[in-house]
Parts: C-alpha cells; structure tokens; sequence
C-alpha cells in the first residue's frame, strides 16, 4: 500500500510538471470592449419579478418570488404568492430601478467551471467567443488552470470583467510552480507567496509540484 501511495505522490507530481504552461510567446488577443447591446446593469436595485428558484439545494423549485439584486449582489428573495393565485402587490418589495418580468422564467444559482480554458491558439478559437459560449450556458465562474494564455494576460481579463467591460464570467487564474511562470519556491503557506508584482493580483492560485502542498 505504501509502495502505490509512494507512486500515486510521484506520478502526479510528474503530470503537475507536465502540464506546466510558460508565458506564451505571442500574447493572444483580448477580448473586445462590452458593446452597448450586449447586457445592461448593473443597476442600483434591480428586481426580478415572479420567478421560480430553483436554489440548488435538491429543494423542489418554489415560486413566485421576488428576487432584489442592488448592484452585483442579492440582497433578498421574497415569496410573494402561490402558484396560480393573484399576486397582492402589498407583498412585493418596490422602490426597483429596473424590473424584469420572470413570472414564466425559472431562475438558478451561477454555474462553477472547475476547469476550463480561455481560448487562444491551442484551443483554435477566441477568447470572446469562449466567454459567451461559458455565459449562454449558465457559466458564471470560471477556474483557469495553468492560465495557459500567460498570467499576466488571465489577470488582465480577470479585472476587465470584474469591471463589466468585457461579456465574460469571473475569472479566477491559477498558475503552476514548476516552470517559469513561478520561481518562488514551494507554497506551503499564506507566507510562502514572495512580495512583490503577485501580491497585487489577488485572487490568484497555485498549483504547486510539490503534492502536499496544494493552496
């Protein structure tokens, strides 16, 4: 049992290296600016009127509610009536800047990519293109491993679209510490990360060679 433990520990140390991905030597293109048609928001108390959530907990959905959402956050879920009933307006929160009508929608907590890559020449398509397909599917985060188009380029889109410029989910950009895109040494600690240009860039992950030393 030690002998395929011990083997387990080298082969995946072996495949982390592997997969190692360098600063790429042509830096793929960023994807384009937000164009006016694409999405609004966020606004300052936009309300969803109606819907049936769906909440992710194996729950069956329940419905109608009110959902209120004041910038990028939620800040109630309101149920408003029973299905098939007249809706007493007294019921429902007001005040909305915006409101949408989601009374034959039903609604769901964001989907996790774990694992996904965003374009460039290795993929054979675009950045943008990969950032609208993830979202036309409920794709609201996205986990990069290995930031294979360059950290310094996953960072940048990171912040473009936590800023709502681009149409893209979060990003959240993870490295590997067996090649030149890290030099730090082990990461087997919140200290191990050295100061410096990468203490600025948060939230950025690690894979380290090392296995007992995932972050």
């Amino acid at each position: 049992m030690k002998k395929i433990a011990v083997a387990l520990v080298l082969l995946l140390s072996f495949t982390i290296t592997a997969f190692a991905a360098d600063e790429p030597a042509v830096v793929p293109a960023y994807a384009p600016n937000r164009r006016a048609d694409e999405g609004e928001g966020p606004f300052k108390r936009l309300i969803l009127r109606g819907v049936t959530v769906v909440d992710g907990s194996g729950a069956p959905p329940i419905g109608p509610m009110d959902v209120v959402i004041e910038g990028n956050r939620i800040k109630e879920v309101r149920n408003v009536g029973y299905p098939k009933v007249p809706i007493d307006p007294k019921r429902r929160p007001t005040d909305a800047v915006k409101e949408i009508d989601g009374s034959k929608m039903y609604l769901l907590p964001g989907f996790i990519d774990m694992h996904g890559h965003a374009g460039g020449e290795e993929q054979g398509t675009t950045a943008e293109y990969v950032f609208k397909l993830w979202l036309a599917h409920g794709i609201t985060t996205v986990r990069e491993p290995g930031s294979g188009n360059g950290l310094a380029w996953t960072v940048h889109e990171r912040d473009r679209s936590a800023r709502n410029e681009i149409v893209a989910p979060r990003i959240v950009p993870y490295v590997f510490t067996g090649s030149s895109m890290w030099d730090g040494g082990a990461i087997d600690s919140p200290d191990s990360w050295p100061p410096g240009e990468g203490r600025s860039w948060p939230p950025i992950r690690a894979f380290p060679t090392r296995p007992l030393g995932w972050c």
